[in-house]
């Protein structure tokens, strides 16, 4: 899955509605204690399991929005989470967001604030149970989920603290783990969040270790997530997770803990110039977190063609 950047104007309505909860809450600190922005919103929690579907079905069988009735079918939403693997959902009629407690606990903060932008914003009342199959178009799915993940990590991670936090800092994984432990969120969302709020190029890639699957029972992709600086985007368009993924495998080592990749590559822009990015990668035990971030040009200009789409990867370079 690929970061997707909001239009100015929805990104600022977002983010009025997230200054108003972090006011609400008397302007605190981090890290945000979740129990706190429940109660000022209203809000009950609740869980259920993928795995036992026994509590949803009666949670779905009440379910409303205003005065009517979610789905004709109460088993229809048991599709939808299963089709999606949702890891969360919010039922608006009971101010009820529901957690599935099969997924791993460091994960729970991240779905349940994501489920609570979706209640805080207006425009996703009437959309945000819709499958794709009846009612929403696969682009408005992503659309509406992106402006929930913009919203959830605005709100964990303070809105422009947290690029006060980070700036002046060397991105790196000390960085990382400095801000991961100061927000109280997991380095996967910290990744995400300093790669987009860089205003250099920069690259993050979440997804399996590169050196091979270390658990033959868990199959994970080698890209999970594909994130990337506006910059980035805007310079190196040309970059595909799987050209990156392969300029990750011939740097890493086969460590199946701690830091896997500290070295520099090269990564060819649009233009057909070589441009040096520090490359470090960390493996948590389940996946491999990965940063990509622009250092310098290199002065000879590579030709244009028989580059097309990929990336030029070349020897180790070494500082």
């Amino acid at each position: 899955m690929r970061n997707r950047f909001l239009d100015e104007r929805t990104a600022r309505d977002i983010d009025t509605m997230v200054a108003k909860i972090l006011r609400g809450l008397g302007s605190p600190e981090p890290p945000l204690i979740l129990d706190h922005v429940r109660a000022l919103q209203k809000l009950d929690r609740h869980y259920y399991s993928s795995v036992d579907d026994g509590p949803l079905r009666e949670f779905v069988s009440r379910a409303y929005i205003g005065t009517k009735q979610v789905f004709s079918r109460p088993t229809l939403i048991l599709d939808v989470v299963r089709k999606r693997s949702l890891k969360a959902l919010y039922l608006p009629d009971r101010r009820r967001v529901l957690i599935d407690s099969s997924q791993p606990k460091l994960n729970w903060r991240w779905s349940e604030t994501h489920e609570i932008i979706h209640d805080g914003i207006p425009w996703h009342q009437e959309t945000m149970f819709g499958d794709t199959e009846y009612t929403l178009s696969p682009d408005c799915h992503e659309q509406i989920e992106a402006e929930a993940n913009y919203g959830a990590g605005r709100l964990l991670f303070f809105q422009e603290k947290f690029r006060e936090f980070v700036s002046g800092s060397e991105p790196t994984f000390e960085l990382i783990k400095a801000a991961t432990k100061r927000y109280g969120n997991t380095m996967t969302s910290t990744l995400w969040r300093l790669v987009e709020v860089l205003d250099i190029p920069a690259l993050g890639i979440v997804g399996a270790h590169p050196r091979g699957n270390t658990d033959p029972n868990r199959a994970a992709p080698q890209c999970r997530y594909f994130i990337r600086s506006r910059t980035f985007i805007e310079r190196f368009a040309n970059v595909t997770e799987d050209a990156a993924c392969e300029v990750l495998r011939a740097h890493a080592s086969s460590r199946r803990g701690g830091p896997i990749a500290n070295d520099e590559v090269i990564l060819v822009d649009d233009r057909g110039e070589q441009q040096i990015f520090h490359l470090e990668s960390f493996y948590n035990g389940h996946e491999a977190l990965t940063i990509f971030v622009l250092k310098r040009s290199v002065l000879v200009r590579m030709p244009v063609s028989g580059i097309g789409n990929q990336i030029n990867v070349p020897s180790r370079l070494r500082r």
